[in-house]
């Protein structure tokens, strides 16, 4: 074989190679931005590049896939079915205290079903991967409940809050009809 039939195959080879990698990396891409939406674009601004965002994301996927995430039992659905009821209830007259039950209520769904419930920021993260059209408003509504222990969110803020935190805790219930009586 001649050294410019093999210096072509060579250089065939590593086209042929080049152009299967960008297809591949281009098809994770637009699969991560699929599956984590909002989240994606979130995490390329907060990291400066779109490697780099989708290097976190990878992560994230790899980390859940080691966890057991289990659905809860019957009973555990139908207990924190009621305590989401009765904080939906308690917002009328004590909006400060019923959001910020909302948000324990959230973390304790989440550590019965097996999700890690460290730092708030990992347990976003850890969401972002099973629910990732909830995580923004997971995130707003802690914000709110942070600036609602300082004395800084409105009735308003605080109805929000509350919605949002809803609508993850019917996710995490694997709920999908109204938890008793709604704040809106």
């Amino acid at each position: 074989m001649s050294l410019t039939i093999l210096t072509a195959l060579i250089l065939g080879t590593v086209v042929v190679l080049a152009i299967a990698w960008m297809y591949f990396r281009q098809k994770r891409s637009k699969d991560l931005r699929t599956h984590f939406g909002p989240e994606y674009d979130r995490l390329v601004q907060e990291k400066g590049t779109q490697g780099r965002a989708e290097t976190e994301l990878g992560a994230r996927e790899s980390r859940m896939k080691k966890l057991t995430i289990r659905p809860l039992s019957r009973e555990g659905s139908t207990r924190f079915a009621k305590l989401w009821t009765d904080q939906q209830s308690r917002f009328v007259d004590e909006p400060k205290a019923a959001v910020v039950e909302a948000d324990h209520l959230v973390e304790q769904v989440m550590k019965e079903r097996g999700y890690p419930v460290g730092e708030f920021d990992q347990r976003a993260a850890d969401i972002s991967v099973d629910h990732p059209r909830l995580v923004e408003n997971y995130r707003a509504a802690h914000e709110i409940t942070l600036r609602e222990q300082r004395g800084q969110a409105t009735t308003e803020d605080l109805r929000a809050a509350m919605i949002y935190y809803r609508d993850l805790f019917r996710e995490l219930l694997d709920e999908r009809e109204p938890l008793g009586a709604s704040t809106r």
